[in-house]
C-alpha cells in the first residue's frame, strides 16, 4: 500500500468499513509512513473537537454577513485572471 492508496481508504479506515486484509495493510502503512500517520492523528484530533462543540445561533445578521462573505470568496476563487467567471454557478 502507498500513501494515495492509504488516503483514498482514509474515510472508510474512520468510519469502521475496512475489511480485515485492507486494515492490516493500512496499519502496516502508518506503522512504515511518518507522513499518513501524521495524516490520521491530525483527522483523528479534529474530529475529537468538533464532536465535543456545541452548536451556535448567530444572530440574523451576522449569519447574513458570513455567507455574503464566503459567497464573496468562492466567487472570486472561480474567477480566471481576465476576471471571467471559469465555471457557471
Amino acid at each position: 500500500m502507498n500513501c494515495t492508496d492509504f488516503l483514498a481508504k482514509l474515510t472508510d479506515f474512520f468510519d469502521g468499513n475496512i475489511e480485515p486484509d485492507l486494515m492490516s495493510e493500512v496499519t502496516e502503512h502508518l506503522g512504515q509512513c511518518h507522513h499518513c500517520e501524521v495524516v490520521v492523528d491530525t483527522t483523528r484530533k479534529t474530529i475529537e473537537v468538533y464532536r465535543g462543540t456545541e452548536v451556535y445561533d448567530f444572530p440574523d445578521d451576522l449569519s447574513i454577513r458570513l455567507r455574503s462573505a464566503i459567497m464573496a470568496r468562492c466567487e472570486k476563487s472561480m474567477a480566471s485572471p481576465d476576471g471571467k467567471k471559469k465555471l457557471k454557478t
